[in-house]
């Protein structure tokens, strides 16, 4: 028998995920390089925010603080799918810090990060 040991937090974001196998099918499409650049943010928005929750859309998966509002209010971020890429959405971009200059948008509050591959993201 082997034994688990997580912590609560742990737990109750577990619940707040999607299970892996519903986001793999639902995003097939993917190329397999982009779909690794996925599971790879996804894991480290749960490292960082393990409370956080998890909603897929059509085209996308968005991460909100639930406690705190919706995906406006509490956004955190969404990573979009695109044909040839994949882009991380900052419901409220333009106040976060930029010294790069690596996020894009023209939008009034928006910006994104455009992700093509591993070699691409920083």
């Amino acid at each position: 028998m082997i034994a688990l040991s997580i912590t609560f937090f742990q737990f109750q974001s577990l619940l707040k995920m999607i299970p892996t196998q519903i986001l793999e099918k639902k995003f097939s499409y993917l190329p397999i390089d982009l779909f690794d650049v996925f599971f790879e943010l996804r894991n480290l928005i749960f490292t960082i925010r393990p409370d956080i929750t998890e909603e897929m859309t059509r085209n996308s998966v968005t991460y909100y603080d639930a406690k705190k509002g919706g995906h406006v209010s509490a956004g955190l971020c969404s990573i979009v799918f695109c044909e040839n890429h994949i882009e991380v959405h900052f419901i409220h971009g333009t106040f976060l810090p930029d010294p790069e200059h690596l996020l894009q948008g023209d939008r009034k509050y928006k910006r994104f990060i455009k992700i093509n591959s591993f070699d691409s993201a920083r």
